[in-house]
């Protein structure tokens, strides 16, 4: 699987769940719990690959350098908004409010990913280079859900 793709699919996988938390409420104390975990396994394993993978090959192109910086730095407040909900009680009135901030700031990273970086991608890469990529990024991934599955 090319690196693209691969982005493309888990970019749908967040999606989903960042649109099903901010559906929840305080009331579903399990159900925001579950669901923060497994959202914050997936945009770690995310982050990893592409801030290994990705990013610093992407970053050696000049004119992509300054779009993958600020890629860099949009990861960087994501985790932090992840860590003050990780901070916060799900039944708190905060948390929800927390959650759709950081479903905002996600969401943006993912729609500036798929234009202006994938199109920087495909212009710097050939087609057995993002196979390549996928290809390293798809075992940092599994990697990381076999960790995150052996914490629990």
């Amino acid at each position: 699987m090319d690196v693209l793709t691969l982005l493309r699919e888990d970019h749908g996988r967040i999606k989903k769940m960042l649109a099903e938390g901010e559906s929840t409420t305080e009331r579903g104390e399990k159900t925001r719990t579950e669901l923060f975990e497994r959202l914050k396994t997936t945009l770690q394993a995310h982050e990893q690959m592409e801030e290994e993978v990705l990013y610093p090959a992407l970053k050696a192109h000049p004119k992509a350098r300054e779009l993958t910086l600020e890629a860099y730095e949009e990861h960087h407040v994501v985790d932090l908004v992840l860590e003050e909900l990780e901070m916060t009680p799900v039944s708190d009135e905060q948390w929800g409010a927390k959650f759709i901030v950081a479903k905002e700031n996600i969401e943006h990273h993912i729609e500036e990913e798929e234009g202006e970086m994938f199109k920087a991608i495909r212009a710097n890469f050939s087609t057995e280079e993002l196979e390549q990529m996928g290809a390293r990024m798809a075992e940092i991934q599994q990697l990381s859900k076999q960790v995150a599955a052996s914490e629990v």
